[in-house]
């Protein structure tokens, strides 16, 4: 994972993408975690939070040309088109169902910590990780996920668990890193 990105660097990635869309990749590559954590925190449904996070990025790209360096984070810009997005969302929900569901405050360093988190599990071996979201994103039993992956249970707990060990040390490392 690429290191914080100054605000120069940012700047002159914001600019060059204005330049040509296709230099939009690395802006959609540095603030996809913290778009998606943002969401998935909001939404709670990985299927939506997944559709609400590709909003955002076409949105952005297709409004690249009106962004204005005003000295806040680029994803600030992005945070406010998700809050736009999922209020949208939630309004036309609200309008079609009569139940509107009310929007949950979320701290900048609680999304921060889940797009770490998000980042981690991506890093993870792809039996190990689609356990992982299997399990916790998509809130499914052991038993489901032994069946749809045809796998026993013992060994859907094994991949689980060895999962979560390397996520538990990778977190460990990366918190010593920032005391230090």
């Amino acid at each position: 994972m690429r290191a914080q990105r100054t605000e120069s660097d940012e700047r002159l990635l914001i600019e060059a993408a204005q330049q040509d869309p296709a230099r939009f990749a690395e802006l959609y590559e540095s603030h996809f975690y913290r778009v998606y954590a943002f969401v998935m925190k909001r939404v709670g449904d990985r299927t939506e939070a997944e559709d609400v996070t590709s909003e955002v990025f076409h949105h952005a790209l297709k409004n690249i040309g009106r962004f204005e360096w005003r000295g806040v984070p680029f994803s600030a810009w992005l945070m406010r088109i998700a809050s736009n997005i999922i209020a949208d969302r939630w309004h036309r929900a609200a309008r079609e169902s009569g139940n509107p569901k009310p929007a949950e405050e979320v701290a900048p360093d609680e999304i921060e910590r889940q797009a770490a988190l998000f980042q981690l599990v991506d890093r993870l071996p792809a039996d190990q990780r689609r356990v992982i979201m299997m399990r916790f994103a998509e809130q499914k039993s052991i038993k489901d996920i032994a069946q749809e992956l045809g796998r026993s249970e013992g060994a859907v707990k094994q991949l689980q668990f060895r999962a979560l060990e390397k996520l538990r040390d990778q977190l460990t490392e990366k918190q010593e890193g920032a005391d230090a």
